[in-house]
């Protein structure tokens, strides 16, 4: 059964387990979208931008760049930031059909394999399927997260050590001082 992509992504590293899937929210792609893409990628190729040339294409009509819908995708899945820590990689990319202006996609990914990096940071290896709204396959890749294990590289946590430590080298530094009630040293 599908997990919230929210509550899959929010999750320490500890606490995933291989084969556990998530479904995202889903996006429409606009023919706004597509001319956007071409002006921030500098491809305008007339499958995309050219509607008479595309008229007489394989697909007969414009249709988005695979790019964007992989951009789409990453931007479909909500990493937080607190626990993934970077994508890694993506590979093994296959476009299987054509989004067309007007179409929805979201992204349906499950968690193959579960590698710990270290204490701190562990792996992990997603499969994605970007499908439309008739759930089409419209492309399949894998992707690579770092991932933050429980209680690991937690800013708070650090203050904390930080504090315990700082308030050992205060006390051991001069017998003399004295901490206020906001912690700050006084002589």
């Amino acid at each position: 059964m599908p997990t919230s992509a929210h509550d899959l992504f929010s999750r320490s590293f500890d606490a995933l387990s291989e084969g556990d899937s998530f479904t995202t929210r889903a996006r429409t792609v606009t023919e706004a979208d597509v001319v956007s893409f071409s002006a921030l990628t500098g491809d305008w190729h007339p499958q995309h931008a050219d509607a008479e040339w595309a008229a007489s294409s394989q697909f007969g009509e414009r249709v988005a760049h695979g790019m964007l819908l992989i951009s789409y995708a990453a931007g479909l899945v909500p990493f937080d930031p607190e626990r993934v820590v970077a994508l890694r990689r993506i590979d093994d990319v296959v476009f299987k059909r054509p989004v067309k202006f007007g179409d929805t996609i979201h992204v349906e990914g499950k968690i193959e394999t579960l590698k710990a990096l270290d204490e701190e940071l562990g792996l992990a290896t997603c499969a994605w399927k970007i499908v439309n709204q008739n759930d089409e396959l419209v492309a399949r890749l894998r992707i690579q997260a770092v991932w933050r294990s429980e209680g690991k590289g937690d800013a708070s946590d650090q203050d904390e050590d930080s504090d315990e430590e700082a308030s050992e080298d205060d006390s051991s530094d001069d017998e003399s001082a004295s901490r206020d009630p906001e912690g700050a040293v006084s002589q």
